[in-house]
């Protein structure tokens, strides 16, 4: 293995390559790619090939909305089983605030053109996480894939962030303000502190659940509100000569954009009750270090700072269009759904259901027992199984 290719593995089991005990045999290939997008987005990726041996002419493509994806896992993993892997970073790395999915699936149709400019004859799009439902909405919007595997793909994360979304939040300028009846984390409501596990009843998670779909309303309609204020000053602005004070005014609340701050998203009480739709999971979130609790009221989080258009485009539930619900009926190519078991973030019924949802006639799916979201310590085994299920499809 070559030295270049070690690396210490990141913290808090974030999954990406390399660790220790996934490096393959032969290093592989690697060639840094730059692509420019037909609306003048950049994106940047690593062409990964097979160190050793006959080169498929079937090409992978990994992608996330705002991760890394050009030192993912699977990258050397399935280029040394034989496939070319282009991993990919989307305009939108590291950027949340204003991460818009149709922008990122401009991105993946770029690079699937890219790679069969390349020559390669069939691209499998290969969506983790987040990656999944993007993927699957780059496919729909633009037809770039032959093929298409989701790994640990949660249903949309507009869709995952409805789960996670403290419905107790009584004042959104407000933090710690609470709704006590709807607190997760209050002992009335069945609460325990960690490690003790949590119960709570069947009928306060129901309201529960309906109160986390009202609260992702009400953002949106701030959202939607702020972004109608734009178009309307813009529409006056037009209509008012260049440069008078009116205009000046007006122009002004065109290009303003109001920033949502958005706290506490981390409080899914499937967290911590165990009894909430049994699965191989641990307690707790891989977003909490290690309590949900302390993340859920901490720094960071999920979705804390996006534009109005951020928020609809990419975490609503109700506004974005990342959803594997409505995309997958749509996907007709051959497909995977590979579901870790003991994913703290993705329930059974949700894996299950994406496997139901498909349009496709050559739909393949299965556990991997026992693993967790990043898949650590079940890699190699399971990118065998992708590399085998591509093989057999794009020979």
């Amino acid at each position: 293995m070559n030295a270049d290719l070690l690396h210490t593995s990141r913290p808090f089991g974030m999954g990406f390559w390399p660790l220790a005990e996934d490096a393959p045999a032969v290093a592989p290939r690697r060639e840094e790619v730059r692509i420019v997008v037909e609306d003048g987005g950049l994106v940047r990726g690593i062409l990964w090939t097979p160190g050793s041996g006959a080169s498929r002419r079937s090409a992978v493509l990994l992608a996330h909305p705002r991760g890394d994806f050009t030192v993912h896992y699977a990258c050397p993993l399935l280029a040394s089983a034989g496939f070319p892997v282009l991993g990919i970073a989307t305009r939108y790395l590291n950027n949340d605030t204003d991460c818009l999915h149709e922008k990122c699936a401009l991105d993946v149709a770029a690079a699937a053109a890219h790679l069969r400019h390349l020559g390669y004859e069939a691209v499998v799009l290969f969506g983790n996480s987040g990656g999944g439902s993007l993927t699957a909405l780059a496919h729909v919007e633009h037809g770039c894939g032959d093929g298409w595997v989701g790994v640990a793909a949660h249903p949309g994360e507009g869709v995952f962030m409805e789960n996670v979304i403290d419905p107790a939040v009584a004042d959104e300028s407000d933090p710690l303000s609470v709704v006590e009846a709807l607190d997760m984390y209050n002992p009335a409501n069945g609460w325990r502190p960690w490690p003790e596990p949590s119960s709570y009843d069947p009928a306060w998670l129901e309201t529960y659940r309906a109160a986390q779909r009202a609260r992702v309303a009400r953002i949106d309609a701030v959202a939607h509100e702020a972004l109608a204020v734009q178009q309307r000053n813009r529409e006056a602005a037009r209509k008012l000569d260049r440069g008078t004070e009116v205009w000046r005014h007006m122009r002004r609340r065109a290009v303003h954009t109001p920033y949502l701050t958005i706290y506490r998203t981390l409080a899914d009480p499937a967290y911590l009750d165990p009894e909430i739709e049994p699965d191989d999971r641990p307690l707790g979130s891989l977003f909490a270090f290690p309590d949900p609790f302390d993340a859920n009221y901490g720094m960071g989080g999920l979705a804390r700072t996006m534009t109005p258009r951020g928020w609809l485009s990419t975490w609503s539930s109700i506004s974005s269009r990342a959803r594997l619900a409505d995309t997958l009926p749509d996907v007709r190519v051959p497909s995977l759904v590979l579901h870790a078991t003991a994913d703290t973030e993705i329930r059974l019924s949700q894996a299950r259901a994406l496997r139901d949802a498909s349009g496709s006639d050559d739909m393949t799916y299965h556990e991997v027992k026992g693993a967790p979201h990043y898949l650590e310590g079940h890699r190699p085994e399971t990118m065998h199984l992708v590399s085998e299920w591509i093989a057999a499809r794009f020979p």
